[in-house]
């Protein structure tokens, strides 16, 4: 039986570079491509894709606001979450959101491969780099990164800002105003008690924001 696979990010030439990838797998094909939520909702209505292979990083809707949606109008659907973090909070939320998957960008192929087909066996499959530390946070056994008192929007208007964006810049990438990407600035600063651009992209990058 072969795996029928949404893909869905917001820039073509990983979109492209998957296809190909999967195309080398035995028995799975990419049926469809979305480059935003809206249009990853639709496809998945319409082709009812055995996996969604969705980036966690998404303009507008985020990865995790979309996989709530996809699985709650398609839920014999099953998602796993292609992400650069390995952020215990990125992690949980995919989680929370009904992800059964969890691969970082920088893996091997046959990671992905295996994921998929672990997941459409019906299990979950979590890149190594963040099993263990899932693991203990579930169980209690870590206390939580600093990290996790950020929401998913404020870890995105933080990556942002690192990478030199103005406020107007972000609140059209996050489709929201300047004002509103202001005060997520302010309560960033306040929360995590850095209060210039500088010390915010070395917190980011302690964390495994950017590189």
């Amino acid at each position: 039986m072969r795996i029928r696979i949404l893909v869905v990010d917001d820039h073509q030439l990983v979109r492209e570079g998957l296809r190909l990838l999967i195309a080398g797998f035995a028995d799975c094909e990419v049926i469809a491509d979305a480059k935003e939520g809206a249009e990853a909702r639709r496809l998945a209505r319409e082709l009812a894709p055995d996996i969604v292979l969705l980036d966690i990083n998404m303009p507008g809707q985020n990865g995790v606001q979309i996989c709530r949606h996809v699985l709650a109008e398609q839920p014999q659907s099953k998602v796993v979450m292609l992400s650069m973090h390995s952020d215990q909070d990125y992690v949980l939320r995919s989680v929370e959101a009904g992800a059964k998957g969890y691969v970082l960008k920088d893996s091997a192929p046959e990671e992905l491969e295996q994921a998929l087909r672990q997941v459409m066996r019906g299990g979950s499959y979590f890149s190594p780099q963040v099993t263990g530390a899932l693991m203990a946070r579930l169980r209690g056994g870590v206390e939580p990164a600093p990290a996790v008192t950020l929401s998913m929007r404020q870890h995105e208007v933080l990556r942002l800002i690192c990478e030199g964006h103005s406020n107007r810049s972000i609140g059209q990438r996050l489709h929201i105003s300047p004002k509103t990407v202001d005060t997520h600035r302010t309560q960033l600063m306040q929360k995590l008690g850095i209060h210039d651009v500088a010390g915010l992209t070395r917190y980011a990058m302690r964390i495994g924001l950017i590189a």
